[in-house]
């Protein structure tokens, strides 16, 4: 919402925006309303955390050949889970689509 140096509040009319109390005209100016904030998911593993598996799968940092890994459902319910490797050996973290 807009307001006027007189103190009106400033309505739109086409491109331009006028003011109520005394009519003054004025360019609109450009606004980003956000109606509800932006949330990531946040992913915390514990570094000493043995209950995770471990397959042999290629780190592509370091070149390692095992990882723990999990899944964690990132997408909508009707795709398939994304799966997370982390490197044995330099901890690296990554993803895989299915």
């Amino acid at each position: 919402m807009q307001f006027c140096e007189c103190g009106g509040m400033v309505v739109s009319s086409g491109e331009a925006a006028k003011c109520r109390n005394c009519g003054k005209a004025q360019a609109m100016k450009a606004q980003k309303i956000t109606t509800h904030s932006e949330k990531k998911a946040t992913i915390v593993i514990e570094d000493n955390k043995p209950d995770l598996p471990e397959t042999d799968v290629q780190c592509p940092k370091c070149g390692h050949a095992r990882a723990y890994w999990w899944l964690i459902q990132t997408r909508s319910s009707d795709e398939p889970p994304t799966q997370f490797y982390k490197c044995t050996k330099c901890k690296h973290t990554w993803r895989e689509y299915k």
